[in-house]
């Protein structure tokens, strides 16, 4: 047996995902040596470039614009090429910017713990012991999988398959209803598929006010989409020309099938627990709240419990630079609330607290509405669908939260971050002025 290649270095970093790759320039930047490991060549700049955000917005942009021709079927692999040449693109710039200084070196390799300060590396280079003063572990997340009969079948994808598929699916059946099946399932329809969305649960996104619920259920229901509420998945049967999915409502056949019940975080195979480290009961890292999980180990994005968003991972990053080069009072608490947004047709965005959760916690406020049609811009882009929701607080006029379920919503939802974190009034926004014709001046009418 080869012995191993020993490595001393004052950095190591496990994993090229946003966080890692973004401290590693940092790092480098400050005249400290790292040494970034990835374990897949097609995973330089972690998740988003490559099996998340950017591909999968692309494939929704390029869905849209040919929602209403008849060449879907022909365009398929076209716009699937393109959506590879943009995250190879990506991928071999993020690899690039990373190469190119002097005190990074990056080696495909799958990492083990050895100790608290010492990891193996295995890959087509060979095997390295690593010895590092101080390591950070920004390895990710991958989907979550089925235990039922058949789900080990050809036509079954998680959604990292459903973003690379060969051909068009005539039907397509989407196992779980959250929010990145509902992205999917905008997705495929657009595109001309045939959707189910498979929900366990008695009730459609039932962490959204049933306002904003039933209005995507009703755009998805126009749109095509078939949504099956108390749906237990029990099995996937496959035949020669297709698979079905057998569950508690019924059977429904499919050419490809989605599994979208959530994901997992990539710890097994790191052997935490000789670092000391042990993994949560859903697999998590555990960190305080500076993101240390022992007293030279960081943990940064999904790995460590944190929202599965790139720009999360991002943030984590802001908080390990804080503690190496500044004064160390940034944490995972001072960021709340976070927005977000469910890339459908119209995007779905939210930050703070909803209706729902202000009436449960009884307190004073006020709720303004307004649907998308009464927005000019709206009617411009021809997008008039979705409906806009703030909460306001009675005794002060600060804005508690926001559901903007319209067009350019992903944009309009850090305005209202801004105002939140900077505690300005609703009537700010009410009498502000904004650009005409824009989705902006939507706020002067919301507020």
């Amino acid at each position: 047996m080869m012995e191993s290649k020993k490595i001393q270095i004052q950095n190591l970093i496990i994993g090229f995902g946003k966080a890692g790759k973004t401290l590693a320039a940092e790092l480098a930047k400050n005249g400290q040596k790292a040494l970034l490991v990835e374990r897949s060549d097609r995973m330089y700049g972690g998740t988003c470039i490559n099996i998340g955000c950017i591909p999968s917005k692309r494939l929704l942009t390029e869905a849209e614009r040919l929602r209403d021709t008849d060449d879907k079927l022909a365009a398929f692999p076209l716009i699937m090429q393109r959506k590879e040449t943009l995250t190879g693109a990506l991928r071999q710039a993020n690899l690039n910017k990373l190469i190119s200084q002097d005190n990074i070196q990056v080696i495909n390799a799958e990492a083990r713990f050895l100790s608290p300060d010492t990891v193996c590396l295995t890959g087509p280079g060979g095997e390295y012991e690593v010895k590092a003063e101080r390591i950070f572990i920004n390895t990710g997340a991958h989907a979550a999988h089925l235990s039922i009969p058949g789900s080990d079948g050809k036509r079954i994808y998680d959604s990292t398959g459903f973003l690379a598929l060969d051909e068009l699916p005539h039907r397509v059946v989407i196992v779980g209803g959250g929010y990145i099946s509902l992205e999917f399932a905008s997705m495929y329809t657009a595109l001309g598929s045939k959707v189910v969305i498979l929900e366990a649960g008695s009730t459609f996104l039932a962490r959204e006010d049933r306002d904003i619920a039933e209005e995507m259920q009703r755009i998805l229901l126009a749109r095509g989409v078939e949504i099956v509420l108390n749906a237990q998945t029990i099995a996937f049967e496959e035949s020669a020309d297709d698979t079905t999915v057998i569950t508690s409502q019924g059977n429904f056949p499919a050419d490809a099938v989605l599994i979208g019940i959530g994901r997992r975080p990539n710890t097994v195979g790191l052997d935490l627990q000789k670092a000391g480290i042990t993994p949560d009961a859903r697999g998590f890292i555990p960190v305080d709240e500076h993101l240390q999980a022992a007293p030279n180990i960081w943990a940064m994005g999904d790995v460590a419990g944190s929202p599965q968003f790139t720009y999360m991972s991002l943030d984590d990053y802001r908080i390990v630079r804080d503690q190496l080069f500044g004064d160390g009072k940034r944490h995972r608490n001072d960021r709340q609330p976070i927005p977000t947004t469910v890339f459908t047709f119209p995007p779905l965005s939210h930050i703070g607290m909803t209706e729902t959760q202000a009436t449960q916690q009884g307190l004073d406020v006020t709720v303004k509405k307004l649907p998308a049609n009464a927005i000019p811009k709206a009617k411009v882009l021809g997008q008039t669908d979705g409906l806009l929701k703030a909460v306001i607080d009675n005794k002060t006029g600060v804005i508690l939260g926001a559901t903007l379920f319209c067009a350019e919503s992903h944009e309009l939802i850090n305005l209202i971050k801004m105002a939140i974190d900077n505690h300005i009034p609703a009537s700010y926004l009410r009498n502000q002025i904004f650009t005409h014709p824009t989705m902006a001046e939507a706020l002067n009418d919301l507020f």
